[in-house]
């Protein structure tokens, strides 16, 4: 099959909007949980998220695009313009058809349909919809409209695995150019869930930490203290191409997608297997997948999201695939930037990617006593990042409905 790498990477994030300060950000273990400004929470059991900073579509998209798209595409739009410009392919030549977009999204327009909704109950149930509300809602309009605003005519669709979408997305991106279906996919993934009903939704699930008064520590994983997830909001990009159409081409290669895979729990609607039997699976398989073994394996980013369940169960997993190799070293990045749900496999891939680029393994934040139900020997990277050299790293990635999303890279 054909080999895959990564030409072109984009970020629009808590941590940073775009690559270059995401990337200082999270080396440098900046917590970017607040104060909800987005509406007023103080009747919520949970008043902080990770907001992205200083954004205005405005300055980035025009008047059109953005009446006709909801956040969590316009997040999308502006991440896949850095990972394109980034990437520097010419469209013009090349086959519009060779080009396609495989984004994830874990609830797509939320914010659309939660703000129509509202406004059809407040004119009194009368039905006056927005034209654009239907468009705004589907979780595949994200592609749709990357495709359409760059005229990639190539494979064109969303994944959708809850919190592994991005993940999901990855991997049919790697195999449509495997299989020679394509030369460039754009993809990753998008998420704008910062709402009232999301995270009410998620407040009455006793997910979200409720550490009102110090939002910036909220986010623990592995801590024995830690009490939930902080939501956050996003996007990541990758351009994906065809190895030996890369080279000819003169581009600029951060690394190459090695493997990926997915398997199901099948245990729990939102809670992960306590055993990590789907987790271990999916590693495993991956790292088939890519032609390795555990122990060229140098990184880990887990999934670990700072609840009491889901730490353990993938603390449990990690360990069971690569307990025995000593060099491996693992960090929870959502203790920074809050969890992005569909976007936070594509996010956290990237940092996956640059620690084989730059040579620092990001800490975790925020953990100070690691819960001792944590195998001893895992190596948790925490408060500061460290150097090391690192030829493979693996981003975990589970999602509600017992979805788990594995991406396995590689050192060109």
């Amino acid at each position: 099959m054909k080999r895959v790498v990564i030409t072109g990477m984009g970020v629009l994030s808590p941590a940073g909007n775009d690559l270059k300060s995401f990337w200082a950000n999270i080396v440098n273990g900046r917590s970017n949980a607040a104060d909800i400004t987005r509406f007023n929470a103080e009747n919520f059991k949970t008043h902080f998220a990770a907001e992205i900073k200083d954004f205005n579509p405005a300055d980035h998209l025009d008047r059109n695009e953005i009446k006709r798209s909801d956040l969590y595409t316009q997040y999308a739009l502006i991440a896949a313009r850095e990972a394109i410009e980034d990437s520097g392919f010419e469209l013009d030549k090349m086959s519009p058809f060779d080009v396609g977009v495989v984004l994830g999204s874990a609830q797509g327009g939320f914010e659309t349909f939660e703000q129509q909704v509202r406004e059809y109950a407040a004119n009194g149930f009368m039905p006056h919809f927005n034209p654009f509300f239907i468009p705004k809602t589907l979780i595949n309009m994200a592609a749709g409209i990357i495709s359409i605003k760059y005229g990639f005519m190539g494979v064109n669709f969303s994944a959708v695995s809850a919190c592994a979408s991005s993940n999901t997305a990855i991997m049919d991106a790697l195999n449509y150019i495997r299989w020679g279906k394509a030369k460039i996919i754009i993809t990753g993934g998008a998420d704008a869930p910062i709402s009232e009903a999301s995270i009410g939704g998620y407040n009455a699930l006793k997910a979200l930490s409720t550490r009102n008064q110090s939002p910036e520590t909220a986010s623990r994983p592995f801590d024995v203290e830690r009490d939930g997830f902080v939501m956050g909001e996003g996007a990541g990009v990758l351009v994906f191409e065809e190895y030996e159409h890369a080279v000819a081409r003169g581009a600029h290669i951060y690394a190459e997608i090695a493997g990926a895979a997915m398997t199901s729990d099948a245990y729990h609607i939102t809670a992960t297997h306590p055993e990590g039997k789907g987790a271990i699976q999916g590693m495993k398989l991956a790292l088939q997948d890519g032609g390795l073994n555990a122990d060229d394996v140098t990184y880990v980013n887990a999934h670990a999201t700072s609840t009491s369940v889901g730490d353990l169960s993938e603390a449990t997993a990690i360990n069971a695939v690569f307990g025995n190799n000593k060099d491996l070293s693992v960090s929870a990045t959502k203790s920074m930037t809050g969890h992005l749900l569909g976007a936070a496999g594509a996010v956290e891939s990237i940092i996956a990617i640059k620690t084989i680029t730059d040579g620092i393994i990001p800490p975790t934040i925020n953990t100070h006593t690691i819960d001792p139900a944590v195998p001893d020997n895992l190596h948790i990277v925490i408060k500061d990042a460290i150097n090391k050299k690192v030829n493979a790293s693996l981003s975990n990635t589970f999602g509600f409905g017992g979805h788990n999303g594995i991406a396995v890279f590689k050192k060109v």
